[in-house]
């Protein structure tokens, strides 16, 4: 693992590609490790916010995750004139596989959003595939068939991240709404009518420093960027074209975003193959993971076993 003297924060250092600045988290391989492992993260999230799940993947090799136009504070692609589309954010992650691992196979692990970009990313460019060692999703998805919403709830939803995609719209939210008073006004009440299981599930002791990482989570993310790439996630598909890889899929119980049965079945008609590991933990995701021991029931041990294998060369 990384130096133990040292946080994760420690490891973060700037980002420039493709015009746009941002940051990535590069932990060191341990001692007779091989694995490289390029992580994704999801939707709502940051560098910080995965730090835990990356101090975990950090025990099976070197660890690199990269932070995406618009996301985790790095600029977004609207600044040079594109939109965050899943297909320029595939061909953003294929680009920095080529320039970071020229010479070197990769472990591709991703998580929500982040898997999904992996996928698009591995059918545009199917040489990419020859460097690839292993594929794990992390409650990942393919299809907008895989999400549970009520559909007076996806049209709601719809609805919202459409109007505020726009570059008027989006900057008027910012403005009226990232604010931290409220903020946390609409946590309160989303624990009171049970639509936040993240911070249902971590007692009183931690929820006010949980409650503040969320406006940290707001405030970092481009909302243009969030608003455009969630009206891609509730259309979201992907099947139609194959990736000759086996895909090692990381299940929640009760996942209150995701069907794991629909999951299971569009990821097969996608990859070569299928793997299943069931995490029973109570939420898809939690504010923070702060550790390895926090990230531990979210990776089974099974895949873990699997990471601790070196790859073949």
């Amino acid at each position: 693992m990384a130096n133990p003297a040292k946080s994760s924060a420690d490891y973060i250092l700037p980002l420039y590609m493709n015009g746009l600045a941002g940051r990535v988290l590069r932990l060191p391989a341990p001692k007779r490790k091989k694995r490289e492992i390029l992580f994704i993260y999801g939707h709502h999230s940051s560098l910080e916010r995965v730090s835990g799940v990356a101090d975990l993947l950090n025990r099976y090799g070197s660890v690199t995750i990269p932070d995406l136009p618009g996301f985790g504070g790095m600029e977004s692609f609207y600044k040079i004139g594109e939109k965050p589309s899943i297909d320029n954010m595939a061909d953003y992650l294929y680009s920095f596989i080529k320039l970071r691992y020229r010479n070197k196979r990769v472990t591709l692990a991703g998580t929500s959003l982040g898997f999904a970009i992996i996928t698009r990313m591995l059918q545009k460019h199917p040489d990419t595939v020859k460097k690839i060692d292993m594929v794990c999703s992390m409650a990942g998805y393919t299809s907008k068939e895989d999400l549970v919403f009520k559909r007076r709830n996806w049209l709601f939803f719809r609805f919202i991240t459409s109007i505020f995609s726009g570059r008027l719209s989006a900057a008027l939210a910012k403005f009226l709404f990232i604010r931290g008073p409220l903020i946390r006004l609409l946590y309160f009440v989303g624990e009171r009518i049970s639509f936040n299981a993240k911070l249902a599930t971590i007692g009183e002791k931690n929820r006010k420093e949980r409650i503040n990482f969320e406006i940290y989570l707001w405030k970092c993310n481009d909302l243009r960027t969030y608003m455009d790439i969630a009206v891609t996630m509730l259309t979201l598909d992907l099947s139609g074209k194959h990736v000759d890889l086996p895909v090692h899929h990381i299940a929640i119980e009760n996942d209150h975003y995701f069907d794991n049965n629909r999951v299971e079945q569009h990821m097969r008609t996608i990859f070569s193959d299928f793997h299943a590991y069931l995490a029973k933990v109570p939420a898809h995701s939690v504010s923070i993971i702060a550790n390895a021991k926090d990230a531990e029931p979210y990776v089974p041990a099974a895949l873990r076993r699997q990471l601790a294998k070196n790859p073949r060369s």
